[in-house]
Order: C-alpha cells, then sequence, then structure tokens
C-alpha cells in the first residue's frame, strides 16, 4: 500500500478542521458540500472507508511520521 505524504495528509486535514469551525459558526450548502468533498478526499487519501477512520490513520501516519525524525510530519490536527 501506498504512504500518503504526511506534508499533504496534514493539509488535509487543516482544511478539514477549518471547513468544521466555519460551519458550526455559520451552516450554509457550500461550506457543507465543502466537508462532505474534503472528508471524501481524505478517506481517499488514507484508504479508508469512513471519516472516522480516515482520521484515525491520517494522525496514526502523522504520529510515525514525527517519530521517525521526519521533518514534515509533525504535528497532527486531527479533529
Amino acid at each position: 500500500m501506498l504512504v500518503p505524504d504526511p506534508k499533504a495528509v496534514r493539509t488535509l486535514l487543516t482544511r478539514y478542521a477549518t471547513l468544521r469551525i466555519a460551519q458550526a459558526e455559520r451552516e450554509s450548502p457550500e461550506i457543507a458540500r465543502e466537508v462532505r468533498v474534503v472528508g471524501d478526499r481524505l478517506c481517499a487519501m488514507t484508504g479508508a472507508a469512513d471519516l472516522d477512520e480516515a482520521i484515525a490513520r491520517a494522525d496514526a501516519l502523522l504520529l510515525a511520521s514525527r517519530r521517525a525524525g521526519r521533518a514534515d510530519g509533525g504535528l497532527s490536527l486531527a479533529v
């Protein structure tokens, strides 16, 4: 299985978290659609069947990357 780039995973998690905050502040069809799109991308990137699993896999990938000493995988942003 291919391992996604930790930097790309972190970027996607950041986008997802930002959208969820925006959605909590003001619900709109556009934000809801974008949350779904980003969630689907996160699932595809991690090979997960659902969003909860995708976030857990992304978090584990970033943790493993940090433990391996890679500079691009330091901070986990799973929400």
